[in-house]
């Protein structure tokens, strides 16, 4: 039988399923928001110098939420840059969403893109430019913004920083689009945002112009007040009596001045000084002029000349003038002030009046008070040497009457014209400004002024000027008509371009001689005689480039248009042309690093089309060098070093012609101050070549007698052209093992002169050629004493005296051209040579010049690094080669083909373009040089010396090769009487009992199998010991 069985009752209703549901969402929208604001926190604490997973540093952690915001902010900085505060957005969003419910169910379906939208985001920040303050190498969106942004700028077949700026337009709208996909927005959403945001903009521009309408009415209110005020006065001025204009003799010892009114310039109290000693009659000093339609509506249209007539005739009622005979001694009060600068105020206005009136010299001038009530045309010049005592002038004016600024006043519709139609003088303008600076400029300026303004002629008669008011009164007194003083010039410009002071390159002794040798009336000496000049290329061939002022500007202002646009804020203060490339001095903005700067190298290059660009600081300035490459190249060329007089000079005993640095000017080292010398550089950057030109330089200023020369080259190329000259001390070695025997003769040439150096009581070679100098020219002869052999009665040593004709040590020269090449057939061996002559040779003379074109740590080691400060570098091929070499970055930037980089001591790092000599011009000064008959060379540089003597060397080096010191004895010693005892010999045996190592112990088993202490070790290992055991 069925049954239907009965459905249950759910837990819980649908009502509250669904407030379950909503109570939900609306805590997982808080848990949203909260981990907004804990990404936000981290990614806005965020501190580069911070410990993470990244950077390891003992500094305490600054991020808010410490190690843990720090190991999570660090990566995602370095990946997406600012892109990563694109999850704070999308959590703060979401949470907002699902609080208030709003497109919480778009969450899944638009969030799948978030990434996306942050790689995009990425990217624009990318295309931004970073502050100052930022730190990192990598732009602002990080490794992936960079990359990316990278890519499509290469795509793009335009210049990086135009594309870097076209593209920040798509990117940015693209991020936005996506950005607010990701967010859940809506066209409805959307809408309604736009509705609000030009509802609020409707809004508050409604507000702000009902403010602006309530000021303007009451700004009119007052206008309107102001004017029926000034109308008023204006109707009070023109009814007022002219005879009470001046003031009666009896007021002097007391003036009243009138209450200056507001207006422009009562303002002018503050820059203009004023001179409290004069009385003054108020009426010439209104404020105020009339209102042209009130002088309409006036009584008589003649009215305005009357007044000032009527003034005139009261002022030249004035009582008669007495001489000053000091104007020095006129009291403080009285002293006429120094001009001063005028106000920048309306145009000043001259009328013609009716009345001639002249104005008396100065000379006639009695009363000092009466200075002051004289007519203005009178009074207008004060005397000259009362100018001389102020130390002011009266700046030089135009030919045209010189007047005062007119008052305050409205001018609409008014026309000079109508005071006096024929005698009407238009308005004269004075630059005041101008010509003040150009006269109190200089002390050329005073004087000229001065001069100037004493030789002034008087004012044209018949004019009368308004006088100031009292507000700015005395300090501008009076018409004065002066010639003008000719404006000084003003300055152009200041040019960053700055050539270099072009100094022809002084010829030494030696290129004159050449240019005009003398006449030869005897037959010279048969000696040593230097290769002529005539054997190089003339430097006059040469074609010379120069770039116009205009280019360097331009190529300036584009260096730093590409410099601002990665974010480097500086100015170009100096552009230094030379023959290969131009420095662009950058000051740069404060709290920029340099590193910053020197880490655009590759991106400055590539936006100025340029091969390379090195940039580095300046020793010294402040400043930081960019070196661009010209695009035409000059040639240098020996000859013109070798005729310098750097090179000619005495001092240098071991001249060097290195090239030209760049400015152009030789440069000179002396080898015996260096006193090695290391060279590196790829193939083809130049290194044979210079080679050549430091041995061609040694060549052309030393004979045999004063320098020899040793030559290794492991490649049989470059040095064996010189096979035959007379300064070898042995034919080119071109074996890597001989060459390991020729260093190793030096070492013992070195120990030897050291040996002589010491018995003579001397430091160095000059002191031992000195003495040997006084020996010869005394025709003394030295004396040495050795020992013969032992007394066979009393068994003391016996010596012997022995004189010996004293000779000069020469300088030795050993130059290597491949250092790799000898370091992989006999490495411990040249190292050990190397650093023993790098430490030691100086004083003896012996100097190293060493190239390779491999510069690595297993060529160029620690400790001949350490022993060469002085060091060039040509062009290698990469960053870590640069370092190696010199220290620091740059190296790989150089152009090749003879650029260099000369570090001096260890210090300061020189830009040297090296000199070009060819294989015709060195086959000919070899030449030259084989003719003078072959060389003395000493067989034991390359045969070795004997075994003895090899012997101490190797013992000296450290090597050991051959023979045992008087330590290994004892332990030989020790070791076969363990053998005889024990019966047994082994490596390891040994080593365990005399408790030395693995290498030694082998060592003394091979040394026991070659005396026959022991047998050879048979099939398993074992050796039998032949020495019969001891009873």
């Amino acid at each position: 039988m069925a049954f239907q069985a009965r459905q249950r009752d759910p837990l819980l209703d649908s009502s509250m399923q669904a407030a379950i549901e909503r109570r939900g969402k609306e805590l997982i929208g808080i848990a949203l928001i909260g981990l907004g604001l804990t990404i936000a926190a981290m990614l806005g604490s965020y501190v580069p110098e911070d410990p993470s997973w990244l950077s390891a540093t003992d500094e305490p952690v600054q991020n808010l939420l410490g190690r843990f915001g720090a190991s999570i902010a660090s990566p995602l900085f370095v990946i997406v840059g600012f892109g990563s505060w694109g999850l704070a957005a999308l959590c703060m969003a979401w949470g907002l969403r699902f609080m208030f419910h709003t497109g919480e169910e778009r969450a899944i379906s638009r969030l799948i893109f978030a990434p996306i939208g942050i790689a995009c985001a990425s990217v624009y920040a990318s295309t931004i430019v970073p502050s100052s303050g930022w730190t990192h190498s990598f732009g602002l969106g990080g490794l992936f913004g960079d990359t990316v942004l990278g890519a499509l700028v290469s795509v793009l077949p335009i210049t990086a920083s135009f594309g870097v700026k076209l593209l920040a337009i798509p990117v940015g709208l693209a991020t936005l689009a996506i950005a607010l996909f990701v967010l859940g927005c809506t066209g409805t959403e959307m809408r309604r945002f736009v509705r609000f945001v030009v509802v609020g903009v409707i809004m508050g521009y409604d507000a702000l112009m009902t403010l602006f309408g309530r000021g303007a009415r009451n700004t009119a209110v007052a206008a309107r007040t102001m004017a029926e005020n000034r109308a008023r006065r204006r109707s009070e001025t023109v009814h007022h009596d002219p005879d009470d204009a001046v003031f009666d003799d009896d007021d002097h010892d007391d003036p009243q001045m009138a209450e200056p009114r507001a207006g422009l310039l009562a303002s002018m109290s503050s820059i203009v000084r004023r001179a409290p000693e004069p009385d003054l009659q108020p009426e010439l000093f209104d404020t105020e002029l009339e209102d042209p339609h009130a002088l309409i509506e006036a009584p008589s249209e003649d009215r305005i000349k009357a007044r000032i007539a009527d003034v005139i005739k009261a002022r030249m009622r004035q009582a008669p003038a007495r001489k000053i005979s000091d104007p020095a001694a006129l009291p403080g009060a009285l002293r006429p002030e120094p001009p001063v600068r005028r106000y920048r105020g309306p145009a000043p206005l001259l009328v013609k009046s009716p009345t001639a009136v002249r104005s008396a010299p100065m000379a006639q001038i009695e009363d000092p008070e009466d200075q002051y009530h004289a007519p203005i045309s009178r009074r207008a010049e004060p005397h000259p040497q009362a100018r001389v005592q102020t130390g002011r002038t009266v700046p030089p004016s135009p030919a045209a009457p010189v007047a005062m600024p007119a008052p305050d006043m409205d001018m609409d519709g008014y026309d000079a014209r109508d005071a006096d139609p024929e005698g009407y003088t238009p308005v004269a303008y004075d630059d005041f400004d101008s010509d003040y600076d150009a006269s109190y400029g200089s002390a050329e300026g005073y004087g000229e002024g001065m001069v100037a303004d004493s030789a002034a002629p008087q004012p044209v008669p018949g004019q009368a000027t308004l006088p100031p008011s009292p507000a700015g009164q005395m300090s501008q007194s009076a018409p004065l008509t002066a010639p003008r003083v000719e404006r000084g010039a003003v300055d152009a410009p200041r040019s960053v371009v700055q050539h270099p002071p072009r100094k022809t390159v002084a010829p030494s002794r030696r290129a004159q001689a050449e240019a005009q040798p003398d006449l030869q009336f005897e037959e010279p000496a048969e000696a040593y005689e230097v290769p002529p000049l005539a054997l190089l290329t003339n430097p006059g061939s040469i074609e010379r480039h120069h770039l116009s002022d205009e280019a360097l500007e331009e190529n300036a202002r584009m260096l730093e248009n590409v410099l601002d646009d990665y974010g480097v804020k500086g100015e170009i203060v100096s552009v230094r042309p030379g023959p290969v490339v131009t420095m662009y001095e950058l000051e740069p903005a404060p709290g920029l690093k340099a590193s910053r700067v020197i880490g655009l190298a590759d991106d400055i290059a590539r936006s100025m089309s340029a091969l390379s660009a090195r940039v580095s600081t300046v020793p010294g300035r402040s400043v930081i060098g960019i070196e661009l490459p010209n695009s035409n190249r000059e040639k240098v060329v020996l000859r013109e070093i070798l005729s310098s007089r750097e090179f000619d000079d005495v001092n240098t005993r071991l001249p060097l012609a290195l090239g030209k640095d760049i400015g152009g000017d030789p440069i000179v080292a002396n080898l015996a101050k260096m006193p090695h010398l290391l060279i590196a550089g790829t193939t083809g950057s130049g290194k044979s070549v210079a080679i050549n030109t430091m041995i061609l330089s040694l060549l052309y200023r030393l004979s045999p007698e004063e320098c020899r020369l040793i030559m290794i080259d492991p490649k049989m190329l470059e040095l064996s052209v010189y096979d035959g000259i007379p300064h070898l001390l042995s034919p080119v070695v071109t074996d890597p093992k001989k060459a390991v025997v020729a260093l190793k003769w030096v070492v013992g040439e070195m120990e030897e002169r050291y040996r002589k150096m010491s018995k003579m009581g001397v430091r160095n070679i000059e002191g031992y050629n000195g003495r040997v100098r006084d020996a010869q020219a005394k025709g003394e002869m030295f004396s040495r004493t050795v020992q013969t052999g032992f007394d066979d009665e009393t068994g003391e040593p016996v010596f012997e005296t022995e004189q010996f004709a004293p000779e000069l040590l020469p300088f030795i020269v050993v130059v290597v051209d491949e250092m790799a090449d000898l370091m992989m057939v006999a490495g411990k061996e040249i190292e050990a040579c190397i650093q023993r002559l790098a430490q030691m040779a100086r004083a003896s003379g012996i100097h190293l010049i060493m190239a390779t074109q491999r510069p690595s740590v297993d060529v160029i080691t620690g400790t001949i690094k350490a022993n060469f400060p002085t060091r060039i570098s040509f062009q290698v091929t990469s960053k870590i080669d640069s370092r190696t070499i010199l220290g620091e970055m740059g190296a790989e930037q150089l152009l090749g083909m003879g650029d260099m980089l000369y570090m001096a001591g260890g210090s300061r790092i020189t830009r040297v373009h090296g000199p070009f000599v060819s294989d015709e011009e060195v086959e000919e000064i070899v030449n030259h040089l084989k003719a003078y008959g072959p060389p003395d060379y000493i067989g034991g540089v390359v045969e070795g010396p004997s075994d003895d003597k090899s012997s101490d060397i190797d013992a000296v080096l450290g090597l050991n090769t051959g023979g045992n010191t008087d330590g290994e004895d004892a332990l030989y010693d020790q070791a076969v009487a363990i053998v005889i005892k024990d019966r047994k010999c082994s490596t390891s045996y040994i080593q365990r009992k005399l408790a030395i190592g693995y290498n030694k112990a082998a060592r003394l088993v091979e040394q026991m199998e070659d005396q026959g202490v022991v047998s050879a070790s048979n099939h398993v290992g074992k050796r039998e010991v032949l020495v019969p055991e001891q009873g």
